[in-house]
């Protein structure tokens, strides 16, 4: 699986740098290409020359080469690499990478990196248990950085605990999962609708929700990540997409949503509809803004068109269809009766009675629901390994 990847690997000043000319070796002889970065703490623990040698390519730690002049390009390496790996990642790291803090090449490549990245904590006890480390990395976790987790062991300091960076045969067990999986939708087109609709009531109003994208994005970015071509209809968000190729239709309201999901759903292998669609619409749309009055106004609302009925209608049976559900009250009840009468495959459910899930924020809890009624249920994750665990089940249908 690691055949022809290229792959950067960020070396921090940690002790347990000491592992990772090995780790090395074994991704070459795995047939990828390795380009290693060392900060410069990183030197006192292993040498730029055996890196060299291992790697084929040189060590870098400066972007400026005064000897012979050559620049090396933060943004190129970014650009180029499949994969990026910190290992290990000292605290000092994860606190820059956090914060954005590039004061050496290895945190602009970092900050530049167009591809996944991975990282490997390794410190002692204390350090890896204070609150600041573990803020560090649940925001690196939030953002789509995968975590490698360190293991519990005797420690450099003579203590025994978490906080020893995983082993180099683990670690590139985790990298050929992950480029295994990442494959596993190539040749499926997904289509995916995202963020909340707006309703106009007059030329600067409308009804509209708190939906804020971030979980149909997050299922874009994981789709898109694991080979799908990937269509993204979007409502009104301020987000931005972090992963190259996904096509995104932008959308207002209701109508257009349903227009714009009608004309690609025919082509689409699986369809997940994440957007917070409104279920009424102003019958008539004033002109005019409408002005403020001791008189009380009357908007008079008619539905809109239900889009995954609508989808629901129309699937074949080679496709699959995706719906969620965000309920107050029966929620298991309410999620199958959605399920069975638009004739979806599965079905997602968010209650708002859980805290960290829903609208507006970075984390969500759900079920999924399958046609057979099958029920299961996940913790409170961040919406990024949320999208993971949803894709994980598309899979399983596929």
């Amino acid at each position: 699986m690691l055949t022809g990847k290229k792959i950067i690997i960020g070396i921090t000043g940690s002790i347990a740098a000491f592992k990772i000319p090995y780790l090395v070796r074994l991704l070459i002889k795995e047939g990828a290409e390795v380009q290693v970065i060392l900060t410069p703490n990183a030197r006192d623990f292993v040498t730029p020359l055996t890196l060299s040698t291992l790697s084929k390519h040189p060590a870098l730690t400066f972007p400026f080469d005064h000897k012979d002049g050559t620049w090396n390009s933060h943004v190129d390496m970014g650009i180029w690499a499949d994969l990026m790996l910190i290992a290990p990642a000292s605290a000092a790291t994860l606190s820059k990478m956090a914060s954005g803090m590039a004061d050496n090449l290895l945190v602009t490549t970092y900050l530049s990196a167009k591809c996944p990245v991975f990282f490997a904590p390794a410190m002692d006890l204390d350090m890896y248990k204070h609150p600041t480390t573990s803020e560090n990395i649940e925001k690196l976790v939030n953002r789509g950085d995968k975590l490698i987790e360190p293991q519990t062991g005797e420690l450099a300091s003579g203590l025994t605990g978490a906080g020893r960076m995983e082993e180099p045969e683990n670690i590139v067990e985790v990298l050929r999962a992950y480029f295994r999986k990442s494959e596993t939708l190539n040749g499926k087109h997904f289509l995916i609708s995202a963020g909340p609709t707006h309703e106009a009531i007059d030329p600067v109003r409308f009804i509209g929700n708190y939906s804020s994208g971030l979980m149909g994005y997050a299922l874009a970015e994981e789709a898109a990540s694991r080979g799908a071509k990937v269509t993204l209809v979007s409502g009104p968000t301020d987000l931005k997409l972090t992963v190259s190729g996904i096509e995104k239709i932008d959308v207002v309201s209701a109508r257009e949503m349903y227009e714009a999901v009608s004309v690609k759903f025919i082509n689409a292998d699986v369809t997940i509809m994440a957007a917070a669609v409104a279920d009424f619409t102003p019958e008539n749309v004033a002109p005019q803004k409408i002005k403020k009055s001791a008189d009380k106004k009357e908007i008079q609302l008619k539905p809109t068109i239900d889009i995954l009925t609508s989808l629901g209608k129309q699937k074949s049976k080679n496709q699959i269809l995706i719906g969620f559900a965000l309920e107050t009250e029966n929620e298991l009840q309410n999620a199958g009766i959605k399920l069975d009468n638009k004739n979806l495959d599965l079905i997602v459910l968010n209650s708002l009675k859980d805290s960290g899930a829903g609208f507006g924020v970075s984390t969500n809890k759900i079920t999924i629901i399958d046609k057979n009624h099958k029920v299961s249920n996940y913790h409170l994750k961040s919406k990024k390994e949320v999208a993971g665990d949803i894709l994980d089940k598309i899979s399983e249908l596929l």
